[in-house]
């Protein structure tokens, strides 16, 4: 599988990383684990989960006990259940970070990103220390930000963060202007998280508690033709995720070990041309009210 240069940090990530969210409520080890070998084998080499995804990281952390060198492995924190403080406190953090450690079954994270935190958050400084110092005591190699909107984008001003996960997709497009410019300038890895939409299109009518609703109904305003086709719909999304300028890796859920292989084959070639991202481009911008803004 193709490989990006990862913003400055050296790392060299496959096109496609595995998110841990969808494993998180399983209770079969062996299907996890069979799962993540699979797609290891396949040539994906990150893998991004979260202290709030069930059991996701202990699961990851027992499946791939002998293959730490083999992948690089993301967290996030800031949601954490079963402790005493609340989200963003800082002693919550720093517990956090060492209780991923211990459910990952690693002695060091490649990335770890604040969660979805909000500007105001950021702005009181203490959660990026919290990151800072695991840094400089060598669990993690370099520190990141998830989210969207304005508070990605402060986030991505301060200039502190190595890299950036955010929501980019054939429904989601306000970063591409707003947001990836400014990371690109500080050399930020930059990860599209849902760039498949949560396969929205494949719903013939949703609730709107429903959680791949927002872009459901985007889809249904933008009418791509490439919809009317599943597999193609498929293989635009991943492609058009991976041809935004500045986008190193996707991240993918499922828990069928036979997607690596479909996904791998769709990524044999990974972009699309300069027309059909520039037609997906024009739709968006013609179709999108001032309220499409980035899903956190």
């Amino acid at each position: 599988m193709e490989k990006r240069t990862f913003g400055n940090t050296g790392m060299k990530v496959s096109i496609l990383g595995f998110g841990g969210s969808e494993i998180g409520q399983e209770q079969d080890l062996s299907k996890v684990e069979k799962l993540l070998n699979h797609a290891l084998d396949e040539g994906l080499n990150v893998i991004d989960t979260a202290e709030c995804y069930g059991d996701s990281e202990a699961l990851i952390g027992k499946a791939l006990a002998g293959r730490r060198d083999d992948y690089y492995l993301f967290t996030k924190c800031g949601h954490a259940t079963g402790f005493e403080e609340e989200d963003w406190e800082p002693g919550m953090l720093e517990k956090s970070i060492d209780r991923s450690l211990k459910r990952l079954n690693t002695d060091y994270l490649d990335v770890i990103h604040l969660h979805s935190c909000s500007e105001k958050i950021l702005r009181q400084g203490a959660v990026i220390e919290i990151l800072q110092k695991a840094k400089e005591k060598g669990k993690t190699r370099f520190i990141g930000y998830s989210g969207d909107r304005t508070d990605a984008l402060y986030a991505v001003q301060t200039g502190l963060f190595d890299s950036l996960m955010i929501s980019l997709n054939i429904a989601d497009q306000e970063a591409i202007d707003l947001i990836l410019p400014e990371a690109r300038e500080k050399g930020m890895g930059i990860m599209a998280k849902r760039p498949v939409a949560n396969v929205a299109w494949t719903y013939d009518t949703l609730s709107e508690k429903a959680y791949p609703y927002v872009y459901w109904q985007r889809l249904k305003e933008l009418q791509y033709e490439f919809l009317a086709d599943h597999e193609k719909a498929v293989a635009a999304a991943l492609r058009f995720a991976l041809t935004i300028p500045g986008v190193d890796t996707a991240i993918v859920g499922t828990q069928k070990p036979g997607r690596w292989s479909e996904n791998a084959k769709i990524l044999e070639n990974s972009t699309l041309s300069a027309l059909e991202y520039e037609e997906i481009r024009i739709r968006w911008k013609e179709v999108a009210g001032d309220d499409w803004v980035g899903k956190t």
